[in-house]
């Protein structure tokens, strides 16, 4: 059996990650947005697809309290012609 020099042994080593990650802030959170403006076109764009649906909270990565203030945002966006309804 070959013996292993240690500067080998530290070679193989792997760093463990960490188990816990911390917790990623929405969008809105961050900055400290008191509401979501539905004027804001170039923001709201950003949360939904090229066909006009909305992220979901997952793939915005939006809270639920600001996912939900999106939500409306969008929709008056869209009713004041601000937004498309479809693509």
């Amino acid at each position: 059996m070959a013996r292993i020099s240690a500067t080998a042994r530290k070679r193989r080593r792997r760093r463990r990650k960490s188990r816990y990650r911390e917790a990623a802030k929405c969008r809105f959170c961050r900055s400290k947005a008191d509401e979501v403006d539905y004027k804001d076109i170039a923001t709201l764009s950003k949360l939904t697809t090229q066909q006009g649906k909305i992220f979901s909270r997952k793939r915005s990565g939006n809270c639920a309290t600001h996912q939900r203030a999106c939500k409306r945002a969008i929709k008056q966006a869209r009713y004041m012609a601000l937004m498309p309804y479809v693509g």
